[in-house]
Formats: C-alpha cells, sequence, structure tokens
C-alpha cells in the first residue's frame, strides 16, 4: 500500500521520558467504536520503520474488527528497541513510558498484548491508562493470554480453507509447514500433529527445533515456501509473501497467523493466477481479539467466548466463497465483507506530539 494514502484520525511519537525509547501509537479509526490493538515491542532499524510498521498494523485492525463484527476501530503502539540491544532490567520504565502515551488518547485507543509484550505487562497499562488494556492475567479480572484464541482462529479458518479447496476439513495425512515457533506457531504445529497432520516448522531460532520435535512436530531448515505443501501457515512476522515468493510457492492453501503477509497487495492476485488460495491474516488472525472483547466487554464465559472465535470458519467460508462466485481475489472480497471505514473523526482539542530527533 501506499503509506501516503493512508488516514489515520491521529499518530503520536513521543520519546519515553524514562527510557528514551520512541514510543509510537497509531489510532486508524474510531467510528465504530474505540480502536484497539496490540502493543508491539521489538527492534527496528529505526523510529521511522517502526512508524511505517504502526501504520501498516493499525490499518489492518481496523479491517480485522469489521470483519469480526466488533464495534471497535483499529490502532497499535510500537516501542522501537534500539538495535544494539536493550536491558530488560527496565522493563517496567518502559511499560509506564507506553502506558502514559496511551493514557494521552483517552479511551479512544485500547491496547493487547503482540509482539514482545506480556498480559502482565498489559496488568501495569490497565493501572496507569485508566483501564485501557486487554488481556491481563485471568486471577486479575482480564482474560489472559491471547494466543491460545488466537491459534483456535487460525484452525477454523483453515479448515475452512481444507473444505473449500478438498470438500473435507480433514487434517489428518496432509503435509503442512509452519514458518515462525513463537506462542501461536507452536499452538497450531501442536494440534495439527496431534490430529495427524505431518508438520514441518522452521524458525530463524534454531534453539526452537527440539521444542518442535517434541510437540510432533518435523524440524528443517528448509524454505518451505517452495517446499510441496497442501497447507503453509505463516506464524512469524510480515511481508513473507513478496511476488517472488508468490512465484515459486509450491502450497495449495495458505492460512496463518502473521500479521501483513503481504509484502504488497498485488501479491494476492499473484497467488490467485496460480491457483493457490489464500486465507488474508486480518481474517485468519482475529481470534485474540475476538475472545478478549467477548470475554471482558460481553461478559461471555470461556465456552461462548470460544464459540464466536470458531465461527471465524463460517467467515472464512463465506469469503472464500464471495471470491469464487464473484471471481475475485480473497483480499478484495475481504474488503468487500468489511465494507467502507466510515470517515475519521477528527479528536476533539489539539494534537500533542513530539518526534524524536
Amino acid at each position: 500500500m501506499d503509506r501516503t494514502e493512508l488516514a489515520h484520525e491521529e499518530v503520536r511519537t513521543a520519546r519515553g521520558t524514562r527510557t528514551g525509547v520512541p514510543v509510537v501509537v497509531a489510532v486508524h479509526s474510531t467510528a465504530r467504536g474505540p480502536a484497539i490493538g496490540g502493543v508491539r515491542i521489538k527492534p527496528y532499524p529505526s523510529w521511522r520503520d517502526g512508524l511505517d510498521d504502526v501504520l501498516r498494523l493499525s490499518e489492518a485492525m481496523t479491517m480485522k474488527c469489521a470483519l469480526a463484527g466488533l464495534a471497535h476501530g483499529g490502532g497499535k503502539t510500537v516501542a522501537v528497541l534500539p538495535a544494539g540491544g536493550w536491558d530488560p532490567r527496565r522493563r517496567t520504565e518502559l511499560i509506564t513510558d507506553i502506558a502514559e502515551v496511551i493514557d494521552g488518547f483517552g479511551g479512544r485507543y485500547r491496547c493487547g498484548p503482540d509482539i514482545g509484550s506480556t498480559p502482565e505487562d498489559m496488568s501495569l497499562i490497565h493501572r496507569l491508562a485508566h483501564g485501557n488494556a486487554f488481556c491481563r492475567p485471568e486471577s486479575e479480572g482480564g482474560s489472559g493470554n491471547s494466543s491460545a484464541a488466537t491459534a483456535r482462529g487460525v484452525l477454523a479458518a483453515l479448515r475452512a480453507g481444507l473444505r473449500h479447496r478438498h470438500g473435507d476439513d480433514r487434517v489428518a495425512g496432509r503435509r503442512i509447514g509452519v514458518i515462525g515457533f513463537g506462542h501461536v506457531g507452536r499452538l497450531v504445529a501442536g494440534e495439527l500433529a496431534g490430529a495427524g497432520a505431518t508438520v514441518l516448522v522452521t524458525d530463524v531460532d534454531t534453539a526452537l527445533a527440539g521444542p518442535a520435535e517434541r510437540a510432533g512436530a518435523r524440524w528443517t531448515t528448509a524454505d518451505l515456501l517452495t517446499e510441496e505443501l497442501d497447507v503453509l501457515v505463516p506464524a512469524a512476522t510480515g511481508g513473507l509473501l513478496t511476488e517472488r515468493a508468490a512465484r515459486n510457492c509450491r502450497a495449495e492453501l495458505i492460512v496463518g497467523p502473521a500479521n501483513n503477509q503481504l509484502a504488497d497487495d498485488s501479491v494476492d492476485r499473484v497467488l490467485h493466477d496460480r491457483g493457490i488460495t489464500w486465507v488474508p491474516d486480518v481474517l485468519a488472525s482475529i481470534g485474540g481479539i475476538v475472545h478478549a472483547v467477548s470475554r471482558e466487554e460481553a461478559g461471555l464465559d470461556e465456552t461462548a467466548a470460544n464459540a464466536r472465535v470458531d465461527r471465524i470458519g463460517e467467515r472464512t467460508t463465506d469469503l472464500l466463497d464471495l471470491a469464487a462466485d464473484r471471481r475475485i481475489t480473497p483480499l478484495t472480497a475481504a474488503y468487500r465483507m468489511a465494507g467502507p471505514t466510515p470517515a475519521p473523526t477528527p479528536p476533539a482539542g489539539p494534537r500533542p506530539a513530539s518526534v524524536p530527533r
């Protein structure tokens, strides 16, 4: 996407007063309700790279909320750690810096955990930012770690993708590759292996080979993008599916939790033209936010919240059927299902922001 065409309601970039770490918060839309989105804490080459990431991720969150039928828009937080390393003993200071920026939105943005952040971090943000954080530990009244619900939603979408292609959602005997063995990737891989699939796993962290094999998967250093697979599960960071990767990909179906899987929207057309079914990540990865909102805002119990997560499978079927019936790509179908994003509502008052120098 052309970043110059983005229409975010508000973007704030501030250097943490305690740590000096740049904290970027983007609110893409509050037209349907308060924006929600995770807190990502990771190194970037520069704070501008973190800014670019937060713009993409917050925009995608608006679409996720629309596809999930939630009364929310999209937002995101990125804390840009120095590339040379970070002292973990200063974590409380960092989370306090993050909470300070989030609190400045006055409830227009509520956060949750993402790469590099935890339910315990959400507990501190919840206290410091007037309750505007999801997924605190269950012992504190939150819905806890969102990884299980995200994985549950991915599996529901994956089975729907199999039914679309093969008429049944059988996992046993299928060859499935999982790229990324993080919190969600390991849960997905373990479930698939337990259901009888041959699961190949790769990750940049080779220390995860042992845990992957204990989960019933096979560790590999091969490029899973070029392996002959029934299903490819992108479960690492975004931008994996470049045009070149799409032209070399040998999987029949791609569905996974990684955000912003396409390096460019045009890759969706390349996959489509090659007969590869791609379930857009803006649908496949929404299990965590559906579960958190269902538990913490709607007050549903675990069974009812999980039932809502399982409906991601039905939404995936609707999306793939729409794409087939209209002869459009899955991403185009996702945009149609989400509907147009209402015009941004400018926040009242001034927009204080400081840019790291």
